[in-house]
């Protein structure tokens, strides 16, 4: 992207990557070392235009002012090619800096259903497949690697080359949020789909044509104290009732077997355990010890989004998530994370507090220059001191394609996971459906959709599995709390399938308690991620549902909160068991 001289002899391509990163090293002030430690969120927009939601000052103030260089894409656009157009403009500003040190673009997630700006985004203008739970249900690590081939070429073409993700974390505790973009609840699964997805991103060998995956939360989120998610002071413990520390880090051994690039530690805290109290961002023994030392990985490590400092999101307040650490100042906290062991700061952009720390001799250069190091040489590995910027009008004929979109929804159908069949499947083509959750239109190419369930051959209603309202905006995009079905949704189902055959299709975000409903039912099926089309195509038996759960499905509450979290199939004597699905 610029020409080599004398002045930036780093651009030599010809020269060894350690090489490279020294010379670049030599040539850095404090000030662009600093800068590099700082990961957090971006948006698409104009260059001095403010992101809205979480107030995070404008690219051109993070570049030039900040001297920052990794940035964590926010939302979507219409077409590959506006992100594109977007990467592009953020690249030539980094390169008018003086030392034009490439961006690096990351993503949480954005092939399937979900929106939630902690954790992923809607697929919008790139193929849509099934959550990564659906993956799961499909067990098929051949798919698993198709599926991140596709995704690291969409990703590539706009510009980005860290996926913060795959999630490798055990589904253990039914209640916890964020299930829905992990392999399930079985170690052994997980470890081998997620070693797919990674060689999926990063290919065959780790180079120019890769993205870099930063595989999450080490050493295992999951063991949740009551299921609740430690991005909120409420879900901070992870407790270990079962003495299960050690399988929750199977997966991520076959991660670093897999070569996975980077990792990012979780914000819980362990407690009654060897370790610290702390999050483990924070965690000396975990990152050093267990990660660096135990693993052997000499990646970058980078903290889950905003351990250093509090923070207003969609208008709410939320304290830094420094569980364990309350008590320290963001320079202290600063100081922890780095004498841990970790490269970089998610969500946080105040290289102004690492240069204080290291005008007082808290923190020394040559501990600067050991990060530095990591993290500049998987910008020369990505080949984007060479490559930076994109083809905007390719990014279009790319991001979507039809292959990769029919790859999407066949992967859709195929993890429909049916769990109760009384003869009402397949639906017969041209049947009176009553519908909810279905958009008539959809549903008018497979039958003749009628208003009443009194009306119908059979009713298919899609229901989401349940959670609780929580207090703030933010904190209702982790669906959290009790798994039951409310009285009124379930008293709302048994009256229509007393009135008619009826089939019903639950969004298994986290593992639903369906006892209320199963009994009454003529089919039930659950989905990871899919349209109406996909699943109206296999319960017509157009397409066949080779899903699995990737997780037992509990009986009760009384069963869940009896089990232990770190444990998995704990729950007593499940309604569906791990593995079951049925064929149509």
């Amino acid at each position: 992207m610029t020409e080599i001289t004398a002045e930036r002899p780093w651009l030599n391509a010809d020269l060894p990557i350690d090489e490279r990163v020294q010379l670049l090293l030599d040539a850095m002030t404090i000030e662009e070392k600093a800068g590099l430690f700082f990961h957090t969120m971006i948006a698409i927009g104009g260059l001095d235009e403010k992101n809205p939601v979480f107030e995070t000052p404008t690219a051109r103030e993070f570049v030039e002012g900040k001297r920052m260089s990794h940035f964590n894409l926010l939302g979507a656009a219409p077409t590959g090619g506006e992100i594109a157009a977007w990467q592009n403009q953020v690249q030539q500003l980094a390169a008018s800096t003086r030392l034009g040190i490439p961006v690096t673009l990351s993503t949480d997630p954005r092939h399937s259903f979900s929106e939630n700006p902690g954790a992923s985004i809607l697929a919008g203008p790139f193929s849509q497949w099934p959550e990564t739970l659906g993956l799961a249900a499909i067990r098929d690590a051949d798919l698993v690697e198709r599926f991140a081939d596709i995704a690291r070429q969409e990703y590539t073409a706009v510009g980005l080359r860290v996926a913060l993700h795959p999630q490798v974390d055990l589904a253990t505790e039914p209640r916890w949020a964020r299930q829905t973009a992990t392999f399930g609840e079985d170690a052994e699964l997980a470890g081998q789909l997620g070693a797919a997805y990674i060689r999926g991103f990063q290919g065959e060998s780790f180079g120019p044509g890769s993205v870099s995956t930063m595989t999450k939360h080490f050493p295992g989120g999951g063991p949740q104290k009551d299921g609740e998610d430690p991005h909120f002071e409420y879900g901070r413990e992870q407790v270990y009732p079962g003495g299960e520390f050690e399988l929750h880090l199977k997966p991520f051994e076959d991660a670093i077997a897999a070569g996975t690039r980077q990792m990012m530690p979780y914000y819980g805290m362990p407690v009654g355990t060897e370790h610290e109290e702390v999050g483990f961002g924070f965690n000396k023994s975990v990152i050093t010890g267990l990660l660096r030392e135990r693993f052997g990985f000499d990646g970058v490590v980078c903290t889950d989004w905003g351990l250093i400092n509090d923070a207003e999101i969609f208008g709410h307040p939320f304290p830094a998530r420094a569980w364990g650490v309350e008590h320290l100042t963001p320079k202290e906290r600063m100081k922890k994370v780095l004498d841990a062991g970790a490269d970089q700061f998610g969500g946080e952009d105040c290289p102004e507090l690492l240069l204080e720390l290291v005008a007082e001799g808290e923190v020394t250069e040559e501990r600067l220059d050991v990060s530095a190091r990591r993290l500049l040489r998987e910008k020369f590995a990505l080949g984007l001191f060479e490559n930076a910027l994109v083809d905007e009008a390719a990014a279009n004929g790319i991001v979507g394609r039809e292959d990769f979109r029919t790859a999407g929804e066949a992967a859709q159908r195929a993890s429909i996971t049916v769990l109760t069949n009384a003869g009402a499947l397949p639906i017969a083509r041209g049947a009176r459906l009553y519908v909810e959750g279905i958009d008539a239109e959809v549903a008018g190419a497979y039958g003749e959709v009628v208003a009443t369930p009194a009306e119908a051959d059979v009713a298919v209603l899609r229901l989401q599995a349940p959670f609780e309202d929580r207090g703030s905006v933010f904190e209702n995009f982790f669906h959290a709390g009790s798994l039951e079905l409310a009285p009124d949704v379930v008293a709302h189902v048994r009256e229509v399938a007393a009135a008619v055959p009826t089939i019903v299709d639950v969004l298994a975000d986290r593992p639903a308690v369906l006892t209320g409903i199963s009994d009454a039912v003529a089919a039930l099926t659950v989905n990871w991620g899919a349209s109406s089309a996909a699943l109206l195509d296999v319960l017509t038996g157009a397409a066949e549902a080779k899903g699995r759960l990737p997780f037992d499905l509990p009986r009760s509450m009384a069963a869940v909160q009896a089990s232990r979290p770190d444990v998995p199939f704990d729950t007593a004597d499940p309604l569906f068991r791990f593995g079951h699905g049925l064929t149509i």
